[in-house]
């Protein structure tokens, strides 16, 4: 099993920050909301009381690396504000890589008959879901039995 306490997951993007948040046995990833950018330090300030609400003991930051695995323009973006996020909060903040993960949440909402203007209104937050699972998974398979 994996560490025990709720967990957030965030899609960073220029526009509006997808939230995820996982149960307090750290299992299962939920899409939470979705954040509209105002200014990197509301966005920090937000993410804060967001992860203060939930009671969560980490944050876990989807960073969009290049096919390469390689950061590009954006994926720099996101790690500084990664790096503002630590500088805020008093719990650990990891980054993830996302690569797919914005078109693996539109496919598993094109899936499940969900039209194209409600996808564009939940899309970020599923992404957000979709980043945190997949860490929750891997510390899963890296906990010992």
């Amino acid at each position: 099993m994996g560490e025990t306490g709720r967990m957030l997951g965030l899609d960073v993007g220029d526009v509006r920050i997808g939230v995820a948040v996982s149960d307090s046995l750290g299992m299962i990833a939920h899409a939470r909301e979705v954040v509209e950018c105002a200014s990197p330090d509301r966005d920090v300030e937000t993410i804060r009381a967001i992860a203060e609400e939930t009671e969560a003991v980490r944050v876990i930051v989807g960073v969009p690396l290049n096919q390469r695995g390689e950061p590009g323009p954006q994926a720099r973006k996101v790690l500084a504000f990664a790096e503002r996020l630590r500088a805020a909060l008093p719990i650990e903040v990891v980054t993830q890589d996302e690569r797919f993960s914005t078109a693996a949440a539109e496919r598993m909402l094109i899936e499940s008959k969900v039209r194209r203007k409600g996808r564009k209104k939940v899309v970020d937050k599923v992404a957000a879901q979709y980043i945190l699972q997949t860490y929750l998974d891997r510390l899963a398979h890296q906990s010992p039995r």
